[in-house]
């Protein structure tokens, strides 16, 4: 594969340079835990779903769901299964994946992300979209985040930092004229001004560049966050403020089937829709890095992914399931094939130790990102 720039990028400077909110704290949430690693949690109970998610929580920055197959789901905003799942998500610090994949018209697909029994958008950070119907469903999808984060009660703050050039970067002779002082924009969410490197009132003028940067999260006082919740669930993971209210959304650009009829044309569709849609389009779920442009900064999660037995190393054989999955090792797909995460279901449900077994695949996939990025 070609290696673009962003295969040697560190995740905390892909993080600062991400202009999606959730992309930014999902970065700063990796590199923090030293984690790259998402949990498929394909349990059939919520009972099991919710267990699984406190045991493993230390371990993964990512949970991802499937509720439609969990049997015990309760709907209830505040103090139901996906509002407990919220909770465990802000104290271990991971994000909620619901692996829906949308796969419908445009209206259909709104409705099923923002309405119905589940809510899926109030309590999933992430979702993710089969883009068969064509480009309209990630435009219907994305006008249905915007409209519920404009009507959801959220938390504002700002911060802004000053920046200061040293003394030495200054020419000694000002130039002809200085450039005119831009303002921050009206809604306070980013702006930036500059004042010029010339002489006011025989004073030496100086450069000051004002970055202001809003986001928008859950206010403390949500009943999601206080009502009937046990004692403790209110926490959120230390070193990292909660997740931003921002919605995010993943296209699934390519399957780890045998068979899989996800070809060329279709992965470079989806590729193109990411792109007119970079404000709400986090990435993909795909066999490899899909970043070509240089303005590309897309995250790449990839699933089928498995390690052999303990005490093998990673030239074990790894084998498919016998239902068409294909499966490859962390190293085979961060450093091979320039992904960013791997998705790990049945290799870690399936262990006798379900905690121990997490962490050896983010350990495993972990030292895999550092020899990429050495």
């Amino acid at each position: 594969m070609d290696q673009h720039p962003i295969l040697k990028a560190t995740y905390a400077s892909r993080a600062e340079s991400a202009t999606h909110p959730l992309t930014a704290y999902l970065f700063r949430l990796m590199e923090l835990k030293s984690s790259n690693l998402c949990v498929s949690a394909d349990v059939s109970t919520a009972r099991d779903l919710l267990h699984l998610a406190d045991k493993l929580g230390p371990s993964i920055v990512v949970l991802k769901t499937h509720y439609d197959i969990i049997s015990g789901w309760d709907f209830n905003p505040h103090t139901g299964t996906g509002a407990k799942l919220a909770a465990l998500a802000r104290r271990h610090g991971f994000l909620i994946f619901e692996d829906r994949k949308f796969g419908d018209i445009g209206n259909t697909v709104q409705l099923q992300y923002v309405a119905g029994s589940a809510r899926i958008i109030d309590w999933a950070h992430i979702v993710n979209v089969n883009m068969l119907p064509g480009k309209a469903s990630v435009t219907a999808l994305a006008d249905a985040a915007a409209r519920w984060r404009e009507r959801y009660p959220y938390e504002v703050r700002t911060s802004v930092t000053v920046g200061t050039p040293r003394s030495e970067s200054f020419d000694d002779d000002p130039p002809s004229s200085a450039p005119q002082a831009n303002g921050n924009t009206a809604d306070g969410q980013s702006g930036g001004s500059g004042l010029g490197d010339g002489k006011v009132d025989g004073r030496k003028g100086s450069i000051v560049s004002v970055t202001t940067v809003t986001q928008h999260y859950e206010p403390a006082t949500s009943p999601r966050l206080t009502k009937d919740m046990a004692e403790g669930d209110e926490t959120v993971f230390a070193g990292i403020e909660e997740a931003p209210t921002d919605r995010g959304l993943l296209i699934l650009a390519q399957m780890s089937t045998v068979d899989t009829l996800a070809g060329p044309a279709y992965t470079a569709a989806c590729v193109e829709a990411a792109r007119e849609h970079g404000d709400f389009v986090m990435g993909f779920v795909s066999q490899q890095n899909l970043n070509t442009t240089a303005d590309d900064q897309f995250l790449s999660m990839t699933p089928g992914c498995q390690l052999p037995p303990e005490g093998e190393g990673e030239n074990g054989v790894v084998a498919g399931d016998g239902k068409g999955q294909q499966y490859n090792t962390p190293r085979k797909l961060i450093v091979g094939k320039g992904v960013d995460m791997v998705i790990v279901g049945r290799g870690i449900l399936n262990a006798a130790d379900q905690k121990g077994e997490a962490e050896r695949y983010r350990k495993a996939a972990w030292e895999a990102y550092l020899e990429r990025v050495r």
